[in-house]
């Protein structure tokens, strides 16, 4: 079998798997639209690749989705460069999602963590603040969903072994979550 078309059937079997997770993806879709439309903010994370995943995603809440419409507050925790290093050099790598939480956090605010193995402590270290300060949280995980899973208020979880598969379902998912928060979204 060609090595495309093995990649594109491994894609359609994993997103078709996404079916499962719909009841969750209504919760979680529902807690982002009641924290941006009560005046709140949205915190998203990732590790590795899922911290550019985490930038895009809440590019997409304060910029624009599909249509124009005022921009909410999303903040990627993963695009101030100076703040992590300095974390990393003065406390511990596990702990760049967790200050920053604690210091931009507020109840009612959401946090939106990505992890491809669910083995990033740096991302349950996020999710354990964000729950130490009252705030709901959303975790995208892949695999088994690792040590992470069953640490954020609600888990997407995309089973499988293959990351790139993994990936490319939770941008899926997580495009998906836009445009059912996008349609409620007052424009204006």
């Amino acid at each position: 079998m060609a090595h495309l078309q093995k990649a594109i059937d491994g894609a359609v079997t994993t997103i078709r798997g996404l079916t499962a997770l719909e009841k969750s993806l209504n919760r979680a879709a529902k807690m982002v639209l009641d924290c941006l439309t009560s005046g709140h903010k949205l915190l998203v994370c990732g590790n590795g690749g899922s911290a550019s995943d985490a930038t895009h995603l809440a590019t997409e809440f304060l910029c624009r989705f599909c249509n124009d419409r005022r921009p909410y507050p999303a903040v990627s925790l993963t695009a101030n460069g100076e703040f992590m290093t300095a974390v990393c050099n003065d406390y511990h790598a596990d702990e760049i999602f967790a200050r920053a939480i604690w210091g931009l956090g507020e109840k009612g605010d959401v946090l939106i963590a990505i992890t491809t193995s669910g083995k990033s402590k740096n991302v349950l270290r996020a999710l354990e603040e964000a729950k130490r300060k009252g705030i709901e949280s959303i975790c995208f995980l892949g695999r088994d969903g690792g040590f992470t899973k069953g640490a954020a208020t609600v888990d997407l979880l995309v089973p499988g072994d293959n990351t790139a598969r993994i990936q490319e379902a939770q941008k899926l998912l997580y495009h998906v979550l836009c445009e059912m928060v996008d349609e409620q979204l007052p424009k204006a």
